[in-house]
């Protein structure tokens, strides 16, 4: 089954091109605290660059939910995603508020997975599962147990999409999706230059990397 990438924490016209140039499902821009935050008109700009080729993703902290709308509107979002570890019950809020999918990050220390994560699934069109490093929300390049999680995770069908975050990279990622088996593979320092500056040849590698495991299959 092909697996979906996406290329998060753009904050460059030219890098979210490049996304879509090579099959990116999805395209991401931070409003979360991160040294790649953008403000919404420069994100929209961003974001431009991939509208009608790739979805368009937010990544949001501890905002409200009508801040959130908001936002998810003025630039012209797809998937609002919600860090900060969102309950069902905040999943539930933003849905009321925004018509587009909302995604809930689930932040992993180890291969401890939160009480609440079969709840999120029933209410989450896509559960993001990325390693928790404290004092940060995401973009960490660290990764957690990866064999773990796959044995504990309940993937019963019709249930929210798999999102797999956390360090991955050209050189992991294959080895990732074998093992996660996830929808989507959600990708920003681990193809960066540096914080916010793409690579672009690594988002290739990338990209190769997602697409030569999927023909092995």
């Amino acid at each position: 089954m092909p697996v979906d990438i996406k290329f998060c924490g753009l904050t460059r016209p030219d890098d979210a091109a490049c996304a879509v140039s090579l099959g990116a499902a999805y395209t991401g821009v931070i409003f979360a605290p991160s040294p790649r935050r953008l403000d919404p008109m420069v994100a929209r700009t961003v974001l431009d660059a991939a509208r009608g080729a790739a979805r368009t993703a937010g990544v949001f902290g501890a905002e409200s939910s009508r801040r959130i709308a908001e936002v998810a509107i003025e630039v012209g979002l797809d998937v609002v995603q919600l860090h900060g570890d969102p309950s069902p019950a905040t999943v539930r809020d933003v849905r009321r508020v925004f018509a587009g999918e909302v995604w809930a990050v689930v932040r992993i220390t180890g291969s401890e997975l939160p009480a609440n994560l079969s709840l999120l699934m029933d209410v989450a069109d896509a559960l993001v599962l990325d390693a928790k490093v404290p004092g940060q929300l995401g973009g960490t390049g660290v990764t957690f147990d990866w064999n773990r999680v796959a044995k504990a995770l309940d993937r019963r069908p019709g249930r929210a999409r798999l999102v797999l975050a956390g360090g991955l990279k050209p050189e992991n990622v294959a080895h990732a999706i074998r093992v996660v088996a996830p929808d989507i593979v959600d990708v920003s320092s681990g193809v960066e230059s540096a914080p916010g500056i793409k690579d672009h040849a690594r988002m290739r590698a990338f990209s190769d990397a997602v697409r030569r495991r999927g023909e092995a299959e």
